[in-house]
């Protein structure tokens, strides 16, 4: 005799349109200041990616992790959470960032290697930007326990890409979250590739929301070019993940237009056409295009918006590069509490060649 033992089911959730027809009637808290908002935040994301691509090309940052196509992942996170809760981003978060309260010049210090662009001036336990893939998610996991332990009504969200969902890491952050039912939220962008290798060659599962339940917690799907879909169900995670309903994982369904780093070529692995149907699904045209058939949006508000976006990413890419750079020895500043002696040792020698040869 076989039986069932168990059954899961995967929710797909959208509220707009590629052409930003409403499909279903948005929730009540989205009026029209609140989408102008989400709307500026995206477009504002937009212009910090584009300057930061000029100045890598121009040898004034380090590599750099475009976000083209995805602002509305970012967005909806950054929105979603609540001043107490923790970010834990990967490397294509910074439109959460900015809405949570890092500044435009804190970001273009870190991506031109400067510590200083680590000392958020706005949200000051959310995490540094995490390069290596996934392996952020074990940290997400501990500062979930830490608030369980303390009994905060706090919760943790961690961000990742879908090819990060094949690391082990991951895995056993997501178990720890569901044995310890952890107020932590796990939000995997999937832009359908992981640097070169497509999202159907890396698992055989039909979704990745669906990984959530062998971890013993939901996975759900959500047009992850819908900032009003991302938002809503970042909402309610959140809150539940805040109440002690344990954790969750939001599938965000989208697609990275651009290389996966400034030292990726993806013409080399994609071709133009395929690009180019995802084009169709922009977030920010889509957003705009609700907001325009609301009557809530003008071409006066969108030429505002470009020039004064266009003009604080100018600003503070200025005066980030006007900084004066730290000395090397800062490079042992951020290490401990108290230098080890062999460290503390190179430390002095290399305050003293730095005197030397001033």
């Amino acid at each position: 005799m076989t039986d069932r033992v168990a059954d899961f089911h995967v929710d797909f959730t959208r509220f707009l349109a590629p052409d930003g027809t409403a499909v279903a009637p948005l929730p009540g808290f989205f009026d029209d200041p609140t989408l102008r908002r989400l709307y500026g935040h995206m477009v504002l994301a937009r212009a910090f990616d584009t300057k930061a691509i000029a100045l890598q090309r121009t040898g004034r940052l380090g590599t750099y992790a475009p976000s083209l196509g995805q602002e509305a992942v970012a967005v909806a996170v950054g929105a979603a959470m609540v001043d107490t809760d923790v970010l834990v981003p990967s490397f294509r978060e910074h439109g959460a960032q900015l809405v949570r309260g890092v500044t435009l010049q804190e970001l273009f210090l870190f991506w031109a290697g400067d510590e200083r662009g680590n000392d958020f001036a706005g949200p000051r336990q959310d995490f540094p930007v995490c390069i290596p893939v996934g392996s952020h998610a074990p940290h997400a996991a501990g500062v979930a326990l830490a608030f369980k332990l303390r009994r905060e009504a706090r919760a943790a969200v961690c961000v990742f890409g879908d090819g990060a969902t094949s690391k082990g890491d991951v895995y056993e952050a997501m178990n720890l979250a569901g044995a310890w039912t952890l107020p932590l939220v796990f939000v995997v962008a999937n832009n359908q590739w992981a640097i070169s290798v497509r999202r159907a060659h890396q698992t055989a599962a039909r979704t990745l929301a669906q990984k959530a339940v062998a971890a013993g917690f939901a996975g759900e799907q959500v047009d992850g070019n819908d900032v009003v879909a991302l938002c809503h169900a970042l909402r309610q995670a959140l809150d539940r993940a805040r109440a002690g309903g344990g954790p969750h994982l939001i599938e965000a369904l989208t697609y990275r237009l651009g290389d996966h780093t400034t030292a990726d070529d993806a013409s080399r692995y994609r071709d133009d056409e395929e690009v180019g149907r995802h084009w169709k699904e922009d977030p920010i045209a889509r957003l705009r295009a609700h907001l325009t058939a609301r009557g809530a949006w003008t071409r006066d508000d969108e030429e505002a918006l470009l020039t004064d976006c266009a003009a604080r990413v100018e600003a503070a890419a200025r005066d980030a590069q006007a900084l004066a750079p730290e000395p090397a020895a800062a490079l042992f500043d951020h290490l401990y509490a108290t230098l080890p002696p062999a460290l503390a040792g190179q430390r002095a020698a290399l305050v003293q060649a730095e005197a030397d040869h001033a």
